[in-house]
This record gives structure tokens, sequence and C-alpha cells, in this order.
């Protein structure tokens, strides 16, 4: 049986790929060609959406609501109509059908910013439409995202990209920009033939009856030796220099433990700092908005195991345990059992994430992958402390690990749907998002979160799409495909472990068949590629030979195959062997600890008829930790019938768009959402009413959010929560008047003035709060931190609050923008009980409180806020 795989997309066969008109084929185990070009360019609509920017940030008019302007150019250029800054134009037009943008356009947008200036000049701001107030000390200019190349939607990026920013050079307010659509330089291709010029003989050498996966093993091998550094560190892709925390440590669970330990070991150690794990640059600053650094942990751990090295446990124990301790302080959340922070690797925020939720908001967020990530770490880390000998701390971990299962699967499971939900967010009340998160339901799985029965239902029912699992379903309507409509790689891979985890063949056939695929069309290991299409152009960023996709690729081999288990102790076989993956295979000087071992394996299933070593019968498929020499192993499969298994294979499908909400007194309302046909409200985070309109009469105080749905009763995100409380409800304090007011020239605070904190100017705050009766209480802080975008750098600024000399929890005060001091939000909310009476609060920088960055440490506080929430 030659065909592996069949779909109406794309095909697998042992010694090639098929799609449409395209074609890879393996010449060789060392040669492979193929056909493959992006049809990306090729018949690009005139269609554009587009939309201005005042500072990089998507502050024009709400999400989904673009200019629309069809380019048309029969001279070759073609010029815009003056389009007014805030007032949306559509242009009514209807292209004939076969008309596309012509290659070498000259595309001039004029853009109006004269109403914008004169708020500048009058008011000396400008307010957004969703009543954010831009100062014009804080103006850097005016961008133009777009949905046709050069154009992006990156908001999070913009600013760093000055070839997008429009000029007003006579002064007269009439900002432009020409643009160079479709240029012929711009077609994306890929090599059409690859043959292997690295020596990769010091590796496990594969062989086995199918050509294309022996090909494509060697073609990852050669690319782990490209992705190896001078220093003996591994660089994250060809396009991404350098060691990042996340990447390496995924990729060394899936196979660089195994290929390149020491490698792995220094890499890891490169992202340490202060004996702790460095969090990668990311959404807000930095840690604790992000918190899923800690899958280093379970990657030291896979080196360990796969060495036995005494002297790496000691070292990785003492960083893992300290930045445990740090988390706890900082990330932990008591009430749910949960931990918070951004989505593990889904680090780009409007690319999963609603457009309204600032940093502060992901902070408080409590994802699943990121919670499975912490699980495992717990888990580790007890193991460890067993082999550490501190019984205590095996405990104190052991019970920390449960208590994140626990709340996973109290609260972010769906019963009706058989997965995972994706995090729970809000503000003073948390709702749980129904998508899938393809990374997080795949851990789930592979760390034992779930119990047998829900393993089984997560890999059968989760959403795949034609092209593989996308990161996160439905997609997210008006963002463009990189972690959003898009399936990468290395999680298609750790959902392959998860399906052959279950013993659902099915959907390990058609997830490892989407792995091959695109390295077989694309003759590299991607980053990326967009779901809807299968084409590696299309998403935002993309790179070429990236380390764990092609550690992905690999363990398809180790620990799907072969189903090679490192333990503590030990290496356990438990194949699993498809039927139409069935045939003999050889995995050659393989190295396990002291050993080397010479594999081969017949026949399919995943039952052992019999296993040998060197002639005698393999006691439990076990190969010892201390053994040493070269051994032959030969394993003979039961051929026995697989349970077929199901997949949840869905088409693509966007959700429609999240209302934006506005009230007055108790009547709040919004814009009708394209595609909706209902809008639920919700209160307190729950549901309390349905309707077709686009307002409801607020009926009693507290949070409210509306969440759209279309016909088929797909949601959109929530709305951004609503307050309505009477005066009464809330408290304000001007935090000038109990400490120092800063001299600082910043504008667009509320009372009457605004406090610097650092790690040199008010370490500690002492605030005291009268509170009139008891009851559930939230509190929160009006902030500013110019030291940084919302997306990159390390300068998040945070402090511990404590009541009367009691640890109550964390508050973040996350970047906002690179020099933008007067743009103000608030930090995250803490929900406390509190006693009626005088109470003394203490906002303080504490030892567990340092950044990533480890110098600047700072925000500034405009006032606390106080809110009854019962």
């Amino acid at each position: 049986m030659d065909k592996i795989y069949q779909s109406d997309f794309y095909s697998l066969s042992k010694n090639k790929v098929t799609q449409g008109n395209f074609e890879a084929v393996a010449l060789s185990p060392t040669e492979l060609s193929s056909s493959y070009k992006s049809p990306v360019n090729r018949e690009i609509s005139p269609a554009l959406a587009f939309k201005f920017s005042l500072n990089g940030k998507d502050n024009e008019m709400a999400s989904g609501k673009n200019h629309l302007l069809n380019i048309i150019a029969e001279s070759g250029s073609f010029e815009s109509p003056l389009i007014r800054f805030g007032q949306q134009y559509v242009d009514r037009t209807v292209p004939a059908n076969g008309v596309f943008l012509q290659p070498d356009t000259k595309f001039t947008i004029r853009l109006d910013m004269r109403s914008v200036l004169a708020d500048f000049k009058e008011k000396g701001f400008y307010t957004a439409y969703d009543g954010t107030k831009i100062y014009q000390s804080d103006f850097k200019g005016v961008f133009v995202a777009g949905s046709v190349s050069p154009l992006i939607w990156d908001f999070d990026n913009l600013a760093n990209h000055k070839e997008l920013q429009l000029q007003d050079s006579d002064g007269d307010g009439i900002y432009t920009i020409s643009l160079e659509m479709n240029k012929p330089q711009e077609q994306k291709t890929t090599a059409s033939a690859w043959h292997l010029s690295k020596d990769i003989s010091a590796f496990p050498q594969y062989h086995s009856d199918i050509p294309v996966m022996d090909a494509l093993y060697n073609l990852a091998l050669e690319e782990m030796v490209n992705a190896v550094e001078p220093d003996s560190t591994f660089r994250t892709g060809k396009e991404w220099a350098g060691v990042w925390t996340r990447d390496i440590s995924y990729s060394i669970i899936l196979s660089m433990a195994t290929l390149q330990p020491n490698v792995a070991e220094y890499s890891l150690l490169r992202k340490v700092k202060n004996n702790r794990v460095i969090q990668d640059t990311g959404t807000g600053g930095s840690w604790p908005v992000s918190s899923d650094r800690m899958i280093w942990a379970v990657a030291a751990w896979e080196v360990y195991k796969t060495t036995g090295d005494q002297d790496w446990l000691a070292k990785a124990y003492q960083i893992i345990k300290n930045s445990v301790e740090d988390d706890l302080k900082n990330v932990y959340d008591s009430r749910t059992g949960l931990v918070r922070g951004e989505s593990s690797f889904l680090d780009w925020r409007d690319q999963t994430y609603p457009k309204w939720m600032q940093s502060a908001d992901i902070y408080s967020s409590e994802n699943l992958g990121t919670n499975a990530v912490h699980y495992q770490t717990n888990k580790v880390l007890a193991q460890m402390s067993v082999l550490m000998k501190d019984k205590q701390a095996a405990e104190k971990y052991t019970k920390i690990a449960e208590q994140i299962k626990t709340g996973i699967n109290n609260h972010l499971w769906i019963p009706e749907k058989g997965y995972y939900g994706q995090y729970l967010y809000g503000r003073q009340f948390m709702l749980l998002s129904p998508r899938s998160e393809a990374l997080g339901e795949a851990l789930t799985v592979l760390f034992d979160i779930a119990d047998e029965a829900r393993q089984q239902s997560v890999v059968a029912r989760t959403p795949v799409t034609n092209f593989g699992i996308p990161c996160i379903y439905p997609q997210i309507p008006n963002i463009p495909p990189y972690h959003n409509d898009a399936v990468w790689p290395f999680v298609q891979s750790y959902w392959s472990l998860a399906a052959a985890k279950t013993g659902n063949a099915e959907a390990l056939v058609q997830s490892m068949s989407a792995i091959y695929r695109p390295a077989a069309l694309f003759l590299t290991n991607k980053e990326n590629f967009v779901s809807s299409t299968g084409d590696f152009a299309g998403t935002q960023v993309n790179s070429s030979n990236m380390l764990w996709s092609l550690s992905g690729n690999i363990s398809m081999i180790y620990k799907v195959l072969f189903g090679m288990d490192i333990r503590e102790n030990s290496l356990v076989f438990k194949p699993f062997v498809p039927e139409r993956l069935q045939g003999r295979r050889k995995l050659s000087h393989f190295k396990y600890r002291n050993a080397i071992l010479d594999i081969t394996m017949t026949g399919h299933g995943n039952q052992i008829r019999s296993i040998m070593m060197d002639g005698k019968e393999l006691t439990s498929a076990t190969v010892p930790a201390d053994l040493s020499g070269t051994h032959q192993i030969q394993i003979f499969l039961a051929n026995n019938a697989l349970e077929k298994g199901s997949i949840g294979l869905v088409k693509d499908q966007f959700s429609v768009a999240a209302p934006v909400l506005k009230h007055n007194d108790d009547l709040i309302s919004w814009e009708k959402i394209d595609n909706a046909v209902s809008y639920t409200i919700i209160h307190n985070g729950k549901e309390i009413a349905k309707t077709t309109g686009q307002s409801y009469t607020a009926d009693g105080n507290g949070e409210y959010q509306v969440i759209a749905a279309d016909a088929a009763g797909i949601p959109s995100f929530a709305s951004e929560p609503v307050l309505i409380y009477p005066p009464q409800k809330i408290k304000i304090i001007d935090l000038s008047l109990i400490a120092e007011k800063s001299s600082l020239p910043y504008r667009g605070f509320c009372g009457g003035g605004f406090v610097e904190i650092s790690k040199t100017k008010n370490r500690s705050l002492m605030v005291t709060v009268d509170v009139p009766e008891q009851g559930v209480y939230a509190l929160d802080f009006r902030y500013s931190n110019g030291n940084g975008p919302t997306n990159t750098e390390n300068k998040c600024a945070i402090r511990t609050i404590s009541i009367d000399d009691v640890f109550a929890g964390t508050f973040v005060f996350p970047q906002r923008g690179r020099d933008q001091w007067s743009d103000w939000g608030f930090s995250n909310s803490l929900r406390l009980e509190l006693t009626s009476g005088s109470h003394q609060l203490q906002l303080s920088f504490e030892h567990w409180n340092e950044n990533m960055n480890g110098e600047v440490n700072q925000a500034m506080l405009d006032y606390l806020r106080v809110i009854r929430l019962n």
C-alpha cells in the first residue's frame, strides 16, 4: 500500500507529497525535489482594507472597522481620495471579475489629520474612538496598517516600520505616503531541490520502507547542524538569531536532549540570570505578564533523564526552585489554583486576545497551555527534590502541582465540547474563552493533566482543519495569520505525540502528514504556515530552518514510531506504528547515556510481540540506564489492529468581532456587528439575557459585558467590561496626597499630581483605606509606564501589596508605549475580602518583584481605586 494519507487538499505517499499541481519527491534518502511555488502573489485582489494609527497603536476606529478601497490602476499609479482620520471611507465600486492588483502599482495615500492637530493645539490631546487620550507631547507620528504587502496589520510592531509612516512635508495637515504594491521581487519561493550537504554521520542514521520520511529525517538533521552556533548554543531559526527560552525548551523536549545534550545544556544556561530562568522579552515588559519561561524546567529535566548528569541536576534544581518561588508570589492565584500569564508561546497579544485586553489584563488571565507548563514544572521540581533528598520540598511542590491540575480540570474543561477552553479572562469577574488552544490541549494529554477518558476526548474532538491543527479555533476576525489562522509544525508535533499516547491512529496519521507535507514541499522546516491555505507565505513573520519545527520532525521517529520514553533510570520502548506506516525500519548509532544502540523494528501496531537485545529477550522492553557499549535491539510488532479513532475535522471558521460598548447611566449600547444575529449580556461573569438589538438597560450595579454570536452560534470574544456603580461604591485615593508628588512633566493624571515608584523612589507606599462595611472589594491603580513598547523589552514594574502587614497579592504595571508617559491605564485588579474599619495598605518593592531587566522597575501612579463589589 503506497498511499499513507489522502484528503481533498493533499496526499502523502511513500515517496512523495502531492498538493494540486505541486509535487515533492524523495529521489533518495539524501535528495528531494519540489515544484512548489507560493500562489500568494499570483492573483492579488485590488480590494484593500486599511486604517491609520497614531504612534503605531490600533486607535483610529474600532476593531473590524477599516477603510475599504479598490486599487484599480490602469496607468501604474493610484491615489486615494482625501481620507479624514477617524471617519471610515468605503469605496462603493465593484471590481470586475478577473481584475487583480497590477504589479508595481504606485499607491499614494492622502490623510487629513487637521482635526487631530487642531485638538492637539486646542486641548493638548486627541481623544480616540474608545476614549483614550493621545497627548501632543506623546505624539510620535501617524502610520498606516493594512491587508496587502507592504502593509501589515501588526500594530504591536507598526511603529518600528518607518517605511509605513506618513509625512506632512509642507505642514498643511495633509499627510501622505507612497507605496509600491505587488512588487515582482516579493514573489514567495523556496528551493526546488535539496541535497544533503552536511556530515550527519555522528547522529543516529534512519532507514525505512518509506523514502520520503527517511529524506525528511536527514533534512532535519542537516538543519539541526546548521542551527548550532560557534559558541555551541542553538540558533532559533534562520531568521531568528540567539537562544529563546520557550523555543529552546520545547525543542529540547522533542528531540534535542537526545541528539545534542551538551548544546542543550549550554543553550538552557544562556537563559539564566541571577540563578533564575529568563522570560524572553514580550508583552507588557515580559515577566510576569508572560510566565511560560518555566517550560525551561521540563527541558532541563529531559536533559537530566537523557544524561544522568548529577552536576546538571543540582544546578538545574536550584535555578528551577528559585524561579518557582518567585512565581508563587507573583503569578499564582489562590482562588482558582491556577497561574496567571500569557498563553505559552502565543506571545503576540492581538493574535490570540481580544483587542481591548491591555497587558495588565493578559497578566490576569489564566491560560491552559501556561498552566500545563506550571503543573509539569512543579511535578518535575518534586521529582528533583526527591533526588536531592529534600522530602519537605517534594511534598510542597507535589501539592502545588495537584492544585494546578485541579484548577485546570475545574475551571477550563468544557464538557459539551470535550476539550479545554483557552483561558479565563476579564477584570473583576472572569469568563472562560471557549476557543481551543492546540498546544495546551496536547500538553494536558502528555502531562496526564486530563484523565484517560478526557485524553481520548481531547484528541478526538479538538478542532483540526484541512492542513493541520491551528493554534486556536475558531480564528479571530480582522487579524492576519501568524498565531491566528496558522499551523505551527512544532505544535503539530506535540499533537502527534498526544494522538499516539491515546492510541488514535487516524489522528496520528493525519497529524504526521501535516508535518511532512510542508517540510517536503517547502524543502525546509518552516516556522509556520497559513491554516486556511497551507502556504508558508501570508503569515506575518516566518523563518526557514526553524529549530522547534525540525526537532518535532525528528521526534516522530524517536518518540512515536519507536516510542522511546526516556525515564529517570531507563529507556522504555512503546512503539506506535499505524498499519499505513508498516514495514522494516532501522535506527543505528543511537546514543543512550554510555550505550550505543542499533535498533531494528518490523511490523505495525502498538503491541510488541517480542523484543531482543543481543539475541536475548529484553525484559519489559526496558534498557537500563547503566548499560554501556554497543548493542543490537530487535523489535517485532504484533501487527495488531489499532483503534481507528476519530478526528475533530472542521472547516476554517472565524468568529464575529467583539462588540465595543458605550454606556450612558444604565443604558449600555453597541454598534451592530457584521454577521452577528444575537448578543448575550454578561453581568459579573454570568449570562443574564440575550437580545437581537444593540442596547440593554443594566439591572443592578456591577460589571457588564456583551458577547456577539453568528447564525451558527459561534461566539465572539466578550467585550471590554463596563462598570456601572453609583459614586458611593467607588473610592478614589489620590496618591499625590500621601507621597511626594513627582515633578516630571507628564500629563493626563486625574488628581493633584502623580507619584513615581522605582527601585530608588517610593520603594514602599503606605495608604490608609477606610472600609465602611465588610465585603468583597476590587482594588487597582491608575498608572503609566513609558519604559518601552507593549510588545518587547522587559521593564514591567512589579509591586507587592500587603494589608495590615499580611501579604495580599501582586500588582503589575506593564509597559504601555515607549516614552508615552501620558498614556494612562489600570493595573491588574485584586479582589479582596475586607472587614469594616481602617486598613493599612502597603505597596512595596520586594526581592521577588525583580523583573527581567534588573535595573529599571518604574511606573507613575495616579490613584488607587477601591470598588465595593457586593
